[in-house]
């Protein structure tokens, strides 16, 4: 990982990212971020993630942010290792 990278992940104070609003800010690289609300059907997709979340804290005794970061992770390398 670039080290600019890194140093600003270390240093973000927690207050300000939550003022963030990233959906806005990533949506600008890239739009489908702003324009999905109105075409996907969420409810069928966050119940699956909600049981795969409650699982994750459930069977490992994880925190609901560090379920949300492992199945995050998870999420990418299975995006990633398609490519």
């Amino acid at each position: 990982m670039d080290k600019e990278i890194e140093d600003v992940i270390k240093n973000i104070d927690e207050k300000k990212e939550d003022k963030v609003d990233w959906t806005s800010a990533w949506g600008k690289k890239y739009p489908v971020l702003l324009t999905y609300l109105k075409v996907v059907d969420i409810d069928k997709y966050s119940k699956v993630i909600r049981q795969m979340l409650d699982s994750l804290a459930n069977d490992y005794g994880y925190s609901e942010l560090d379920s949300m970061l492992v199945l995050k992770d998870i999420l990418y390398h299975e995006w990633k290792d398609k490519k």
